[in-house]
């Protein structure tokens, strides 16, 4: 996460590029000059957990590189892996469908027969009426048997969702730049085990004069040029142009992104970030 520049930072940003306008004039072009900025991580993440526990491994350190979805640390989860075994056990259970299963269709052919007896008056009206309610008896049965099933198999997924949450992925590709808690430590929701920054692509804070404003758009290419000893020259696209100016500084916010597949640059790098295609 990127913090407010102050007045006196933004001063410091916009001086150089002023310097060699005044300065060293033939050294800079005054149609599209160089500007002050600094590059910082695309994102910078304080990663947490959904439930409180116990930390039982936490599998990257400072300076590692995670991918998204990663697993990077757990929790203790012996009572949730429990609670799926058997939520999967009953789930797996049909019996109790077949039971009644069978037992409808049982009464449905003794339904049946009192029918066609009731029809020749060879059976009392209460006979076949008990005939019949037993059936429809029955057929409730079977539904709430196979209701009861369904119930089984989505507290499976409640329990395995359950458990899942004591498994903490990587929700970014990014670098470990802090690790807070280790195996044994108390986890709760309002603290973090890691910090996980990225830096693929990298952004760039920029802050220029007012007279850009109309000059610079999203979308337009730039230049970005690290500081020593990193150096060289570095292709970027402006993706914000602040609406909002700084009246104190007379300055406009702008953001770059930039791309970093190789990691070859680190973030937290003072720069400078030449625009081209300035009308």
């Amino acid at each position: 996460m990127v913090a407010a520049f102050s007045l006196t930072q933004r001063w410091a940003l916009i001086a150089v590029p002023l310097a060699l306008t005044i300065v060293q004039p033939a050294m800079a072009d005054q149609a599209n000059p160089k500007f002050a900025c600094l590059i910082e991580p695309r994102m910078e993440l304080k990663l947490g957990t959904a439930v409180p526990g116990l930390i039982s491994q936490v599998l990257v350190d400072r300076g590692d590189f995670v991918k998204k979805g990663e697993v990077v640390a757990r929790l203790e989860s012996g009572v949730e892996a429990a609670t799926v075994a058997l939520a999967n056990a009953r789930a797996a259970d049909d019996s109790a469908v077949q039971s009644a299963q069978a037992k409808l269709n049982f009464q449905l052919r003794k339904a049946a027969r009192a029918a066609a007896l009731r029809r020749n008056d060879n059976i009392a009206l209460s006979a076949a009426d008990e005939a019949e309610t037993g059936a429809k008896v029955a057929e409730a049965e079977f539904h709430e048997a196979q209701m009861n099933l369904t119930l089984a198999k989505l507290e499976v997924q409640r329990a395995t969702e359950t458990l899942n949450q004591r498994t903490i992925r990587s929700p970014i590709d990014g670098v470990v730049t802090q690790r807070t808690l280790g195996p044994g430590e108390y986890a709760y929701d309002q603290s973090h085990l890691l910090t996980i920054a990225q830096i693929d692509p990298l952004k760039v804070e920029a802050f220029v004069p007012l007279s850009e404003f109309g000059r610079v758009h999203p979308g337009m290419s730039a230049e970005v040029y690290p500081e020593k000893p990193i150096g060289g020259k570095y292709d970027a696209t402006v993706t914000v142009v602040d609406q909002v100016f700084d009246a104190a500084s007379a300055t406009i916010g702008i953001r770059l992104d930039l791309p970093n597949p190789k990691r070859a640059l680190p973030a937290g790098l003072r720069c400078q970030v030449q625009f081209l295609g300035v009308s």
